[in-house]
């Protein structure tokens, strides 16, 4: 099959037609060597997450859901790096690329969003021969443990040539801790090679196991080899000018978490994935993306760029979720790069907020598994709230990955304050019960969530002669001293107070009285008519333009009056501009002002809120807008403005807020736009279990009805 095979787009400027092909994403122009650096790209499958450099054959980094090592400078938890699942090296009579990066020539990379497929072209150029490589990899979608690489290799002058694949875990921190090279052993295994990492400081393993396949020469024999932790198969030949070599590569990777001799399942998912065949993995994995694709948002009368970023955030969300994942996702899903891993890959409440709602709809099973990390682990939550001399759950601020324990770096001051990290998973769990209307999950695991975070809400709030009141907590904007009755986090409380008594209600579960009596007598801060962020706001004061009492309008119903909520957009939009450029709350900027009906303003806010992070290559998007990164290092793809974005194109502009009513009634106003656009379509979403269509048209109410087919 030829690579380039459903890539004809991805060179040009994204100026599709969307609806020409209403399943297939606009590509993000190819990538070409710089001077400059840039991101490099990612792909993933939602277990097994690589950063790619631009160089072929120049390795990367790699994730892999759940695995943890102990952080060498903070001493946390932290998500570790595993060995690089898809190295490479080739020689030419005798010169080997990796030890001589000056001969290499100008590279070239193509991103096929359609597929997850990454492309690398380049050159490497010695006294003997040039050679012209090209490096094919992707994720499986299908089959979640592997990973697949496709190198192919043509020279312009007859050589002796070397190519070899395997694992490479140098640099890394960890250890080889198990090797299986033993050449009787591995043919019996049918595989290359296969290894069991530890993680530094020995909090988990993973395994690593691969095959590889050479075609082109006939006489070429496999030269197995293991030296300073790169474990390699290497194919030695004689090169023909003009003739095209490929050596392909599969990888297994499997965390102990999911197997308790990871490296034997790696070895046995392998050796399958070998007997069936390099070319049967990849259509799987394009037939996987295609059923994904077909509830691809398309944005009509839009122009061409806002089609383009709206493709790279499904394409993003929907690539670093898997219902196979055991440890829900990170800030940056399963990207890391050296220099941004400050958030170490724990677990934190913007993936509740910003992630669950889009992708229960995209992909509900994924979502569930973003949800279950959560529920396994309530008794972390449990022993959480009891130390700070509380009942109920009580959900870290930065969530190790194993055991769900706060995970924060010394001195942990976020974790003191920040309560609405609960407030955020319990309502997470209230969406995706609503938005599925699965009985089974509302009864069994949404319930007992709701009713442990309402039972820690009744020993959190304070009654006073105000009525019941949260001192000393902190909203989204995270200043040096708490605050009495943050907007964001009352506005929480009071809805998933609600949420638990009708839900607990619903599944037959005792209900606490006081979760109604705090939910209604729930102090909110106020000036006029208009919700301030906490009790003592001051515009002038620090982060004070951050619009978190705008959540209590959307994606939150905290039952604000018509002219509250219209007093509070006001105030907060008007100094929109200010807060445009930092991370989260920016991204929906552009849905406030369409709650306001001024779809000019709602187009600007987006713009500034949303288009202005992408930055680089393949349409990532930061976590800060460059011009207001205050010299903070690129890092992205970032998820809370991704999920932020798509979830203004679902639910926000579109005027809907699920609850556990009919869906038919979600619409609470008719559609506000951004200007210029004419209408909001998505051929297939999830609503309780079936599949729909959303038709979101300006100045109509939203409509969701069958799918076709259906």
């Amino acid at each position: 099959m030829d690579l380039m095979d459903g890539r004809k787009a991805s060179g040009s400027p994204p100026s599709q037609d969307p609806q020409s092909d209403p399943h297939r994403p606009i590509n993000p122009p190819d990538a070409v060597s710089t001077d400059r650096f840039e991101l490099p790209a990612y792909i993933s499958n939602g277990l097994i997450g690589l950063k790619v450099v631009e160089a072929p054959l120049g390795g990367g980094v790699a994730m892999l859901n759940g695995f943890v090592g102990e952080h060498p400078e903070e001493k946390i938890e932290a998500a570790a790096r595993t060995p690089f699942p898809l190295s490479g090296d080739l020689s030419i009579d005798g010169v080997r690329m990796s030890q001589s990066p000056h001969l290499a020539t100008a590279t070239r990379q193509s991103h096929d969003f359609s597929s997850g497929e990454l492309t690398t072209r380049g050159g490497f150029r010695t006294a003997s021969a040039r050679a012209e490589i090209e490096v094919l990899m992707f994720c499986s979608r299908r089959r979640p443990t592997l990973v697949c690489q496709e190198i192919r290799v043509t020279v312009d002058a007859a050589c002796k040539l070397r190519l070899s694949a395997g694992l490479d875990g140098r640099g890394v921190y960890g250890r080889e801790d198990g090797l299986l090279a033993d050449k009787a052993r591995l043919e019996k295994a049918e595989i290359d090679g296969a290894l069991r990492w530890a993680s530094h400081g020995g909090l988990a393993a993973a395994g690593l196991a691969f095959v590889t396949e050479f075609l082109g020469d006939e006489k070429a024999e496999r030269i197995p080899d293991a030296h300073e932790q790169l474990l390699e198969s290497a194919y030695e030949f004689d090169a023909e000018p003009g003739r095209t070599y490929r050596l392909r590569q599969i990888t297994s990777v499997v965390s102990d978490g999911e197997h308790h001799q990871p490296e034997l399942q790696a070895a046995r998912l392998a050796a399958m994935a070998r007997r069936d065949g390099f070319d049967a993995l990849r259509q799987e994995n394009r037939d996987e993306w295609a059923e994904l694709w077909k509830s691809r948002v398309r944005l009509v009368g839009a122009e061409p760029r806002w089609q383009a970023l709206a493709d790279a955030a499904w394409y993003y969300l929907n690539a670093s979720t898997h219902s196979s994942a055991l440890a829900s996702t990170s800030i940056f899903g399963l990207a890391a790069w050296p220099d941004y891993h400050y958030y170490y890959g724990h677990v934190m409440w913007d993936i509740e907020t910003f992630v669950v709602p889009p992708v229960t709809l995209l992909q509900p099973h994924a979502a569930v598994a973003l949800l279950n990390y959560r529920y396994a682990h309530r008794k972390g939550a449990r022993a959480n709230a009891a130390l700070f001399g509380r009942r109920g759950l009580q959900y870290p601020w930065e969530s190790g990955r194993s055991t769900g324990h706060e995970a924060a770096p010394l001195p942990g001051s976020a974790s003191w304050r920040e309560d609405h990290v609960s407030l955020d998973v319990a309502h997470a769990f209230a969406v995706y019960s609503d938005l599925t209307g699965d009985e089974r999950f509302r009864r069994e695991k949404a319930a007992p969530v709701l009713a442990g975070v309402a039972d820690w809400l009744v020993s959190r709030a304070r009654r006073t002669q105000r009525g019941f009141e949260i001192p000393r907590a902190m909203g989204v904007a995270e200043r040096k001293e708490p605050s009495d009755n943050p907007a964001f986090v009352n506005l929480s409380a009071k809805v998933v107070l609600r949420e638990a008594v009708r839900i607990c209600g619903d599944a037959g579960l005792p209900v606490d009285p006081a979760w109604t009596e705090i939910a209604e007598r729930l102090v909110l801060p106020m000036d006029g008519n208009a919700v301030v962020s906490h009790d003592g706001y001051a515009p002038d004061e620090e982060k004070g333009e951050t619009p978190d009492p705008l959540m209590g309008i959307f994606p939150l119903d905290g039952g604000l009056s018509a002219d509250q909520a219209q007093a509070t957009l006001e105030l907060y939009l008007a100094r929109a501009d200010e807060y445009a450029g930092s991370p989260m709350l920016s991204a929906l900027l552009g849905v406030w002002a369409s709650w306001c009906g001024d779809r000019d303003r709602a187009l600007q806010l987006l713009d500034a809120g949303y288009g202005q992070f992408e930055h680089g290559r393949f349409g990532q998007i930061l976590e800060y807008r460059p011009d207001r990164s205050d010299g903070q290092p690129l890092a992205g793809p970032f998820f809370a403005n991704i999920g932020g974005f798509a979830l203004g194109l679902m639910l926000g502009f579109p005027g809907l807020i699920p609850d556990g009513g009919d869906p038919e009634r979600w619409a609470r106003r008719d559609a506000v736009l951004p200007a210029g656009w004419e209408a909001i379509e998505i051929d297939r979403i999830w609503v309780r279990g079936q599949p729909m269509r959303l038709i979101a048209r300006h100045g109509e109410r939203a409509r969701l009805e069958p799918a076709d087919g259906s």
